[in-house]
């Protein structure tokens, strides 16, 4: 039984006990009798309950813990100072309205104070990377932090595929990006649709991401930022990030290869950590040799299949012999592409 419908049973009984007293009171104010006014305020109070109660229970709940989980801590501290000092200012504001003739004088205090810690509390928590950044440079300067701040003029957008990868992580840890990470609030909410997956290696990969992403977050020399900024009428992820990516000048970090593709058809830089990867790999040049152990068949007659440390395939001719063996193989020839580097050889 899930949460949703464990709330509703019982709000539904409670707010029928509640329409069933009320109904009790006010048979003489509609001159009905006590069964007919009982039953239909228990009727009203069961639709209310079927209907309103999660909103009213373990809804709200389940949204602050998401906000609470999803933003650092340095987020939700500067959220709480906007709080305060939005209601500081309503406070100062609200004593001088109070003076203003009825009904003004009773209405606008009230007004002004939820409509200052509402900016306050949106301002701060929005602006809080930035603000860290100010009290940091000008109290406490980081020269590590300053030197990677130098180059954060751009904005890297990254995707869901490249989160779930995890490898964003130490890259960024180096400092090659040079740049101010983006996570839009729409590829969160994808990777959290992952995480919540009936299917358990997609609900594995989805918590796998969203665990990177808290590692960069954690990270506090690394700029990290999530946007609001969605497109209404447009549902595919990878459409929504080119668009914002336009509109914000910046530039996409993925390892999707038909995401890579369709950002460049519309002049959009893009960062793959696939091609990074195999421009940092270990090169092997035909003719050169090197021991790898064969562990699995190919698809042509007689050949092995092995693997470096590094994920790259090594096809080798005339090894199936050799299975479960570690031999030594000479390079015939290399394929480099998008997806991956794949080395032919032949035994030594």
């Amino acid at each position: 039984m899930s949460y949703d419908f464990a709330f509703r049973l019982i709000g539904m009984v409670v707010f029928a006990l509640i329409g069933a007293r009320i109904g009790l009171g006010a048979e003489t104010a509609l001159g009905l009798p006590a069964q007919a006014t009982t039953f239909i305020f228990s009727l009203v109070g069961i639709l209310f309950g079927l209907i309103l109660t999660p909103w009213l229970t373990y809804r709200p709940i389940r949204f602050i813990s998401k906000v609470i989980n999803e933003n650092p801590i340095d987020a939700l501290f500067m959220a709480v100072v906007g709080l305060l000092i939005g209601l500081l200012i309503g406070l100062l504001l609200a004593y001088p309205l109070s003076l203003l003739s009825d009904p003004l004088g009773n209405i606008l205090p009230a007004i002004v104070s939820v409509t200052c810690a509402y900016l306050g509390l949106t301002i701060f928590s929005v602006r809080s990377r930035e603000i860290w950044d100010v009290i940091g440079e000008n109290i406490s300067p980081n020269p590590t932090r300053a030197r990677i701040n130098m180059q954060s003029d751009r904005e890297l957008l990254l995707d869901t595929s490249v989160l779930i990868d995890g490898r964003i992580v130490d890259i960024a840890r180096t400092g090659f990006l040079g740049g101010t990470l983006i996570v839009p609030r729409f590829v969160l909410s994808e990777l959290h649709q992952v995480a919540d997956s009936s299917d358990p290696l997609r609900r594995g990969r989805g918590r796998r991401g969203l665990a990177k992403l808290n590692e960069l977050q954690r990270e506090e020399e690394l700029p990290v930022r999530i946007v609001e900024d969605d497109f209404e009428g447009v549902t595919q992820v990878d459409d929504k990030l080119v668009m914002l990516a336009i509109q914000m000048n910046g530039l996409i970090v993925t390892n999707d290869y038909n995401l890579n593709r369709v950002a460049e058809a519309q002049n959009v830089i893009v960062l793959n950590v696939n091609l990074l990867a195999n421009a940092v790999r270990a090169v092997y040049i035909p003719g050169e040799t090197f021991p790898i152990r064969v562990i699995q068949e190919g698809k042509d007659p007689d050949q092995g299949v092995g693997y470096l440390e590094d994920g790259t395939m090594v096809v080798i001719a005339n090894a199936k012999q050799y299975m479960d063996r570690t031999i030594n193989v000479t390079v015939t020839r290399l394929i480099n592409k998008e997806t991956g580097r794949m080395i032919f050889a032949e035994p030594t």
